[in-house]
């Protein structure tokens, strides 16, 4: 056999069995077995073909640096392989390289400005970015594709926001108008019209967010509320008391609920949930204030300091940490060595066997010799 037929025979086989795993790896791909796909596409010697459904299959089993390195290695500004950029880039948005992202999708948009989904995503990264031009890319989204949910309802969210609440209507109207059980948009409409003080109207956006078995506290409390404000207070009671499920500590809202109680003179569960809520509340706030009062000394914000050491002495007179630490701030705050001196000795009378004592005996004998240096 000569060479020229051994080699040929050669590749033959070769492409056979590259021809084989790649069939083998796509047919895993397809049945989701991602994991093994990647495998065996890793043993093809040309992957430029199928980096992309490689970089999927990384994502798909949470492989995302793999993923990212897949694509940054087969794509180039000038790749014409658009799905894959676009893959790329909501990659970069979902892990939070927004820049990279950003640049993504202004070069897709660049090469096919009448895409709404790219509009639409470069608009999220904006978004994450805090750049307030991300509205214009959701309206140009809805230019294009006026029912497109997700920009319906960025477009719906902003105008609520702006109090231009009619203009918001505008928005829901339409998104539900092609999708009328968008959980979305219909909590909107429910919190557009609470804002608005149509409660009545609010109740039934709300209650048919609970028909679409969507529930959190948020839903169960401007229920209720919006029951109060109709007088229809066994309903604010029974949506209320579901709200407290989520967080029985919340005291606003057992104040609220011995309100209720109290409008329909149910004396006993009023002055029930009141006592607990006050019994939620009544406890010294020393340890909180203390906390505060250390990272304002750490900004060198003393006065600010002073003040809230001031609030946790007022919630705990007993506190030795939060005594001294107001004493200690004073100092760094105060001029005059008598005035310091003084506050420390008065400590030490009033805590004689605190732990802090060796420092404010320390601290004492550094402020009278700085007073006497200061004489000379």
């Amino acid at each position: 056999m000569n060479k020229f037929l051994f080699f040929f025979i050669i590749i033959i086989f070769k492409t056979g069995a590259q021809t084989s795993v790649l069939k083998l790896a796509d047919s895993l791909y397809t049945y989701g077995k991602y994991s093994k796909a990647i495998k065996q596409y890793e043993l093809l010697e040309n992957q430029t073909q199928v980096f992309h459904k490689m970089a999927k299959s990384y994502v798909a089993v949470g492989n995302y640096d793999a993923a990212l390195k897949t694509y940054e290695q087969n794509i180039s500004d000038a790749s014409e392989n658009e799905l894959a950029k676009y893959e790329y880039g909501k990659l970069l948005l979902k892990t939070k390289k927004y820049k990279g992202a950003e640049n993504i999708f202004k070069n897709l948009i660049y090469h096919d400005s009448i895409n709404p989904n790219y509009h639409y995503e470069l608009g999220i990264v904006l978004e994450r970015l805090k750049d307030s031009s991300a509205i214009v890319n959701f309206k140009n989204t809805f230019q294009l594709d006026n029912t497109h949910q997700k920009t319906i309802y960025k477009l719906a969210k902003h105008f609520i926001k702006k109090g231009k609440n009619t203009l918001a209507d505008t928005y829901i109207d339409i998104g539900l108008s092609e999708y009328e059980n968008n959980k979305e948009l219909i909590s909107l409409r429910a919190q557009n019209f609470f804002i608005r003080r149509d409660y009545a109207e609010a109740i039934i956006w709300f209650e048919k967010l609970l028909s679409l078995n969507e529930s959190s506290e948020f839903i169960y409390e401007k229920l209720s509320l919006s029951y109060a404000m109709e007088m229809a207070y066994e309903k604010a009671i029974e949506h209320m008391l579901i709200a407290l499920e989520y967080d029985p500590q919340n005291t606003v809202n057992l104040f609220k609920l011995g309100t209720f109680y109290l409008e329909i003179n149910d004396f006993d569960n009023a002055e029930k949930v009141t006592k607990t809520a006050l019994k939620i509340l009544d406890r010294p706030l020393n340890k909180e204030y203390s906390a505060l009062g250390k990272i304002l000394i750490r900004q060198k914000k003393f006065k600010e300091a002073i003040n809230i050491y001031n609030k946790a002495v007022k919630e705990h007179p007993l506190d030795q940490e939060a005594n001294f630490f107001l004493i200690f701030t004073k100092d760094q705050y105060y001029k005059d060595f008598d005035t310091r001196i003084k506050l420390y000795e008065q400590y030490k009378e009033k805590f004689p066997k605190s732990t802090f004592n060796s420092m404010v005996e320390y601290r004492i004998s550094e402020l009278k010799k700085e007073k006497f240096l200061k004489k000379d």
